[in-house]
């Protein structure tokens, strides 16, 4: 657990109680996941939500990494035998990290710098005499320390200079003087090394560029990071010199005029040597960790609207994978998803042979909707299938990115041994206009085609923060038992692959799942794994209603006697709205159940099972299929595909994304395009510039 200081930076930090902050840092202690804290511990956390309670995770998370490495600096320093009751006071006083390693710099292992080799000389003594500023005269001072390894006065003096500078670089108040001038006026800038002009033309804007770091924005930074990583920019932090000479000055210069003008060299070189690329670096990594966490947020974001994205539902569908040489794969899928049949029609030169294939298909497997990719031939193969008189009136143009990666996969293998990686990207197109989120968890997130410089930011921070978004997505729509592929149960809060593979071979061997508490059966499947996932988890036709509801297992009882009180079955409770509106929830609080709880679970009773996702809509583009039927002014419909901080890309059905800049979301100033626009969400466009060469379309979707 944390100390009060830690509890403390976490409540004044995230603006919550301190014992929110203590409960919520217990039940994740016991192995408790965000989702079920969120939703069925509230009476603990206060009613804190999923972001609030994650927030809190990572904080407790970087605190312990801090109590890790505080041990080790402790342990360190006393073998060293240089630990002192002030010193040890300060480490268990510091907070973070750097504090951490800011007081450990004068006791780390230093390899041979200047420094140890002028105190290996017998030199400390002098630097620390020149240091104190009380000498008139270093001439005879410097003579007494003249030996076979120090030759000469001024090696004697250069040699105390060196001591004195890692003094300054060590010293704490110096470096966070420092910092505070990088933190406030720090400049960062970009110059295009020699003879990278023409290869690096894609970093032209940054050719020679300057801007305060503060005030840089995390997808230039990110830019200016990746041109400099390819070798065609020399990027650099700087700070006024003379200004930090200044305030190093006034810290340590104020004796007798011979040493001041030694200590004043000193801590030019420390600034020039030491101290500068020090800080440099550390606020380099500071700035690149901020625009990291601004661009994983975004990802993090559009992937959630991603995998919340409206789904069909149980219906049959026929899907198509477009091809003009090649074919269209076309997949005929039942309700679950499971492939029927699969084939190839060629629309572009079999045309009467296709539309007889596609008739034949939709009267003998009943379909109800069909999917298109929106790849290559996606609105000739649209055109065609629309052209036809099939009677169904679904069709939908479904995403295509990361289809590829996934019929290559070896979940694709597991899953169609025998077919190859075209009907498997058929099928995945299928899946998912019936369920999207069901079919992307399937995918590395990396690969869904949202987000903005994904590879150039911490892939580790990345993968948490993508996988907590499947995480949270996947549990508060909730997972139908006997259906879920094991990559969907993966990520039901207690579960994890192991026991979603569990799980699976226990469905296979003994057939359908008829209550929750039939998953007690399941190897490893303990009671904390249970109370984590059972909430989480529906079975559709179930012979206790609850048990296809978001209500937890634990509260069943509790419902059970308010039915009894009200002299109905849970049935009647579940169906009977004026039956619960008569019911007085106060009477039912309790230590363990509050009033967030109960009416919660009324909240669910209303609607047990329902997926909260929306209703799918139909979709048509314009009247165009390539770059060149653009016209500026043209007003056209459009899906957002994907959204980063400078504005948001738009599918206009012409195999090429428009961009609308942030200026061009909405006639007032936008901060975060997340505000006005979402993933998949339906726009109207006006086209502002197309440029056909370089495959550029501006859009505007305040001019319309």
């Amino acid at each position: 657990m944390l100390n009060n200081s830690q509890i403390l930076f976490i409540t004044q930090t995230l603006s919550v109680s301190s014992n929110s902050v203590n409960q919520t840092i217990e039940l994740l202690t016991e192995g408790a996941t965000v989702p079920f804290i969120a939703r069925y511990r509230k009476e603990k956390t206060g009613g804190l939500d999923e972001v609030a309670i994650a927030d809190i995770k990572k904080q407790f998370e970087k605190f312990q990494e801090a109590d890790k490495r505080r041990l080790a600096i402790i342990s360190s320093i006393e073998e060293q035998g240089k630990m002192t009751p002030d010193l040890l006071a300060k480490l268990n006083k510091a907070l973070h990290l750097k504090e951490l390693e800011d007081l450990y710099l004068p006791y780390k292992q230093k390899r041979k710098t200047k420094g140890v080799i002028a105190i290996e000389k017998g030199l400390e003594p002098l630097a620390k005499r020149i240091f104190a500023q009380r000498e008139s005269s270093l001439e005879q001072l410097t003579a007494q320390f003249l030996n076979k390894d120090v030759k000469s006065k001024e090696e004697a003096l250069q040699g105390a200079r060196d001591i004195m500078a890692e003094w300054i670089n060590e010293n704490l108040e110096s470096r966070n003087r420092l910092r505070t001038i990088f933190e406030r006026e720090a400049i960062i800038s970009a110059k295009v090394k020699k003879g990278k002009e023409a290869e690096g033309i894609k970093y032209k804007d940054y050719f020679d560029f300057s801007q305060s770091l503060r005030n840089v924005p995390s997808h230039r930074l990110l830019a200016l990071r990746r041109g400099e990583k390819e070798g065609f920019l020399k990027v650099s932090i700087d700070i006024d010199t003379d200004k930090a000479l200044n305030i190093l000055d006034r810290q340590y210069v104020q004796g007798m005029p011979a040493c001041k003008e030694q200590v004043e060299l000193a801590i030019e070189d420390a600034f020039k040597r030491l101290l500068n690329p020090s800080i440099e670096n550390e606020f380099n990594g500071l700035s690149k960790e901020k625009a990291d966490e601004a661009a994983i947020q975004i990802f993090a974001t559009n992937l959630r609207q991603l995998l919340l994205s409206a789904p069909l539902g149980q219906k049959r569908v026929l899907a198509l994978d477009p091809g003009f040489r090649t074919g269209c794969k076309t997949v005929v899928l039942n309700e679950l998803g499971d492939l029927l049949y699969d084939t190839v029609v060629y629309p572009t030169f079999k045309k009467n042979e296709a539309e007889i294939t596609i008739k034949k298909l939709v009267a003998d497997y009943k379909i109800d909707a069909i999917a298109i990719g929106n790849g290559t031939a996606s609105r000739e193969t649209e055109d065609f299938v629309k052209s036809i008189n099939t009677g169904v009136k679904g069709v939908y143009v479904v995403s295509e990115q990361g289809a590829s990666i996934y019929s290559a996969s070896t979940v694709a293998r597991e899953e169609f041994p025998d077919k190859d990686i075209t009907v498997r990207g058929a099928v995945s197109i299928g899946r998912r206009l019936k369920d999207p989120l069901a079919e992307l968890v399937k995918l590395d997130p990396k690969s869904i085609g949202v987000g903005q410089y994904q590879h150039d930011v911490n892939p580790k921070f990345l993968k948490e923060s993508l996988d907590s978004t499947v995480e949270s997505c996947v549990n508060s729509v909730g997972v139908e038992l006997n259906t879920a592929s094991k990559h969907l149960l993966a990520y039901v809060s207690g579960l994890g692959p192991s026991l979603a593979q569990n799980v699976v071979d226990y469905r296979m061997k003994n057939g359908k799942f008829t209550s929750r508490k039939q998953l007690l059966k399941v190897p490893r499947l303990g009671g904390k794994a249970y109370e984590q996932a059972a909430g989480f988890l529906r079975i559709h036709g179930a012979k206790d209603p609850l048990d296809n509801s978001a209500v937890h297992p634990e509260r069943y009882d509790l419902l059970k006697k308010i039915s009894k009180d009200k002299g109905v079955t849970i049935n009647t409770l579940i169906e009977d709205e004026a039956i619960r509106k008569s019911i007085n929830l106060k009477e039912y609080v309790s230590a363990e159940v509050g009033l967030p709880t109960l009416t919660d679970i009324m909240a669910e009773l209303a609607k047990p099972g329902r997926d909260p996702r929306e209703q799918l809509e139909a979709f048509e583009f314009g009247n165009v299929h390539t770059i060149e039927d653009l016209k500026e002014g043209m007003v056209l419909p459009g899906i957002v595909t994907n959204i980063t901080a400078f504005g948001c890309f738009v599918d206009v059905g012409v195999h090429q994304d428009g961009l609308v800049h942030v200026s061009q979301l909405a006639n007032k100033f936008i901060k975060d395009p997340n505000e006005v626009v979402s993933v998949h969400q339906k726009v109207q466009v006006k086209v502002m510039e197309v440029d056909a060469a370089r495959k550029r379309i501006a859009l505007s979707i305040k001019e319309v």
